[in-house]
């Protein structure tokens, strides 16, 4: 029975909530908040056909019994040490269609399985697995590394010497239902098999799960009904790493949509690595959420052992407090403790049926079934039993043969010792709580996750539509309330226009002066330093003595000799005003360059176009910028000039004792007042273009380093903070120009106004409408399924109903959508 057949008020389920996603989509504001993509992998859970409920954890750990002693029913072969990367499913089947479908390894996996194990054992693989005698060797010395270890269940070694045996035992015996690349599938009619039993007996057996890929099940069995499928996947630490990373797949697979992780911390004391790795990996797949059975099998175990007791109930205690489904169970006493139910004396309560494979002898001496071992600690040591209700015969103390000992528990104490064990096993707790549920909980559960996701969406979409629907609603309805509202709102209009304004150009001045963000200023500033630096090198790479000679002689014609003194004098004003040059050009740059971007920033703003719609031009902002550009230009030249002028004074420092300048000097005059003619002088040239480096460089550093800069940022601050409020105050100064231009385009604009806000409300009608009615489809499938609490709000009537007092004109065009996308709301 699908959901639509139990529930034909969701029938439509998918195409409401999908209704309510389009809806979130075409709003830009509130898509950007929600995830819709949270609701649409809840959606799938909830009308999905099939509930994956994957059975997950350690090898070994016991998965393939606790589902066995879940469905009671032999299914799944389940041995210590055995590990595939068979994944098996289970599915539901009407009476009388159960069926089994077997997919095989490929020849290509077998190898590389083969391959693994060998590594793992510390074998050599054979080169070619179709040659017969060189995997017999292999399985040969699989058999002697089992002897060597004590048996197939005493070591890691050992098992995965068994798990290689069975591989090579399974691959001989099926080997032409193996392709070479390509997975093999079969019916279980293709085998001969009359019923699925027949079918899971093959399976079931060693060496044949050992080279199936995927076992398919289908049984008559109500915890499957209402797609509920079984998942058996490969141990996640099996040796062979693909393997273990089928499950790990698994886990993150948006289908899986719940989890039965079963833990063997009863056997170890604590958690594994890579049981620690799939609980995150859990947490990590936002659609299991909190569908997560933790099971810890084995719990017989801690039964005889109090420090495993302990540390398993302080693992659960630490680190599963905040689950609530916890449960202790024993697979293997749980699922033969069903079995021996329907056993007697006849068949010594099993071991003649049950477990005849595990009792055939060895060596003439009757094996042990494990669940004998396990089953005979339960009654004798584990001081679980209540030998009150359940006293111990006394012809069980006297025999020592354990399966003696088995016969006689039963036979003596019944049927009554069989419930108790499966009491005790846990696995009756276990199936009524998963049963209950699958049963009772699951669907109301999954809706109830989809209707929490939804929730937060439907409530943001009502209040914007609500917001949108009273902002239309309090609109003026006729062209003359608009004009008048317009012609109202003007003085205020202005003046938000002019505190823009000065907003903005008291943030653009914060960029430039306060934080350095204006990337164009600080462009120009770093080239005015290396204009100003290259400039300076090239005056004293190319500083000629010989001109600055001639010119010195040119001013005093009475004299044939010019002191040295007058060379360094008239070097120092020529180094200066060519800096001066430099400073003043590009100080005018710098001042041009941010009034024009300034001036650019300002006219793609909302305001400055607003503006032109109430003025038809400016107001002067661009004409009155441009004239302040100047002033602060010259301002700035003021500024640059003085500077370069104090470059011709020696710094204090030229003079002082012991500093290289000094030096410098000393030397130079001492090599150019060797003699009184011209050609002294030309030798001293050298020296005394070092001399006017050693003091020009640091002049020149202080500026752009130190003094200029704040030259520029104080020159920018205090001609534009003045200016912005004229500027601020001038806008709002046209009021009477601004009302007699409005009048002229008023009425058009407000007959567009009003057509627009018609379009706008029948938009917000129609989202209203089909946000209404998916809601109220949900709603009556929430209720359906008794989650009348868990419905999602809609829009009445009263709900559009606009406020009796309102307390200001509400602008439509502060809701609605730009020009570019007025189809939308």
């Amino acid at each position: 029975m699908t959901l639509i057949d139990s529930f034909p008020q969701c029938q439509d389920l998918q195409s409401q909530v999908e209704s309510i996603l389009q809806l979130l989509q075409q709003e830009p504001t509130l898509r950007s908040q929600q995830d819709g993509s949270i609701v649409q992998s809840s959606l799938r859970k909830a009308i999905a056909p099939t509930f994956e409920i994957v059975f997950a954890g350690a090898f070994s750990a016991g998965k393939s019994m606790l589902i066995n002693a879940l469905l009671e029913r032999e299914l799944l072969y389940s041995a210590e040490g055995h590990a595939t990367g068979t994944e098996c499913k289970i599915a539901h089947a009407k009476a009388g269609e159960e069926r089994v479908v077997l997919t095989f390894l490929s020849e290509v996996e077998v190898r590389e399985q083969i391959k693994t194990l060998s590594q793992l054992i510390g074998q050599n693989a054979p080169a070619n697995i179709n040659q017969l005698e060189s995997l017999k060797q292999l399985q040969t010395l699989t058999l002697s590394v089992i002897e060597q270890e004590g048996g197939k269940s005493k070591s890691k070694r050992a098992k995965d010497a068994d798990a290689l045996n069975l591989l090579i035992e399974g691959f001989i015996n099926n080997r032409d239902r193996i392709s070479s690349i390509a997975n093999a599938t079969y019916s279980m009619e293709q085998f001969g098999f009359e019923n699925l039993k027949k079918a899971a007996d093959y399976a079931r057996r060693g060496a044949n799960s050992a080279v199936l890929k995927r076992v398919e099940y289908y049984c008559n069995h109500p915890l499957l009904q209402d797609g509920n499928v079984i998942i058996d996947t490969p141990g996640i630490d099996a040796p062979v790493k693909k393997d273990a990373a089928l499950t790990f797949e698994k886990i993150e697979n948006p289908d899986t949509s719940a989890v039965v992780f079963v833990l063997k911390t009863a056997a170890t004391g604590e958690l594994t690595s890579e049981e620690t790795e799939l609980s995150e990996k859990i947490q990590g797949n936002a659609g299991i959420r909190d569908r997560v059975f933790y099971v810890f099998n084995r719990i017989d175990e801690t039964w005889t052992n109090d420090q495993l007791r302990d540390r398993l109930n302080y693992t659960i205690s630490s680190q599963f407090r905040n689950s609530s489904k916890i449960y202790k169970t024993s697979g293997l006493l749980g699922f033969y403790g069903s079995q021996i139910r329907h056993t007697s004396t006849g068949d010594r309560f099993g071991l003649d049926s049950i477990f005849a494979e595990s009792v055939k002898s060895v060596g003439g001496d009757e094996g042990t079934p494990q669940f004998v071992n396990e089953f005979n600690s339960y009654c004798l040591v584990s001081g679980k039993l209540d030998i009150d209700k359940f006293p111990i015969p006394y012809n069980v103390l006297q025999t020592s043969i354990k399966n003696e000992k088995y016969i006689r528990l039963l036979g003596e104490l019944g049927t009554g010792l069989i419930e108790q064990l499966i009491k005790d096993s846990g696995i009756e707790e276990f199936r009524n709580a998963i049963t209950h549920y699958l049963t009772n909980e699951k669907r109301p559960l999954l809706f109830a996750d989809l209707a929490d996701d939804l929730q937060p969406i439907c409530i943001d979409l009502r209040q914007f539509y609500l917001e949108a629907w009273h902002k239309l609603e309090s609109q003026p309805r006729d062209i003359e309330a608009i004009k008048l509202q317009e012609l109202q709102k003007l003085g205020h209009d202005l003046k938000q226009i002019g505190d823009r304004l000065r907003e903005h150009i008291a943030q653009e001045l914060n960029d430039a002066v306060a934080s350095n963000k204006n990337q164009g200023l600080e462009a120009d500033y770093r080239r005015l330093k290396e204009n100003m630096v290259r400039r300076l090198d090239e005056l004293i790479g190319y500083f000629s003595v010989a001109e600055v000679h001639q010119r010195a002689q040119a001013s005093h014609r009475r004299n044939s000799v010019v002191p040295v003194m007058g060379i360094l004098a008239e070097g120092f004003y020529y180094l200066a005003n060519e800096l001066e040059d430099v400073l003043v050009e590009n100080s005018q740059r710098i001042v041009e360059n941010f009034f024009q971007n300034l001036i650019e920033s300002i006219k793609k703003t909302e305001y400055y176009r607003e503006l032109y719609r109430l003025l038809g031009n400016d107001g002067g902002i661009e004409s009155r910028l441009e004239k302040l550009a100047i002033t602060a230009s010259d301002a700035l030249v003021n500024e640059a000039r003085t500077e370069c002028d104090r470059y011709v004074r020696e710094r204090p420092e030229f003079y002082a004792e012991g500093t290289n300048s000094i030096y410098q000097l000393r030397q130079t005059l001492q090599q150019a007042c060797r003699g009184y003619d011209y050609q002294s002088m030309i030798e001293a040239e050298p020296a005394i273009r070092q001399l006017l480096k050693l003091d020009f460089e640091l002049k020149v550093k202080d500026t752009i380093i130190r003094t200029f800069r704040q030259s520029i940022n104080q020159t920018l601050s205090t001609h534009l903070l003045a200016s912005a409020d004229k500027q601020s105050d001038a806008i709002l100064q046209q009021y009477d120009h601004a009302r007699d231009y409005l009048a002229q385009t008023l009425e058009r604009e407000a007959q567009v106004k009003l057509d627009k806000n018609r379009s706008l409300q029948v938009a917000v009608e129609k989202n209203i409408a089909i946000y209404n009615e998916a809601v109220s489809g949900i709603n009556q499938c929430l209720e359906a399924l008794d989650l009348s609490r868990k419905n999602l709000p809609i829009i009445s009537e009263s709900d559009l109903l606009i406020p009796t007092v309102i307390s200001d004109v509400i602008d439509a065009e502060s809701f609605v959508i730009d020009e570019a996308s007025d189809s939308e709301v």
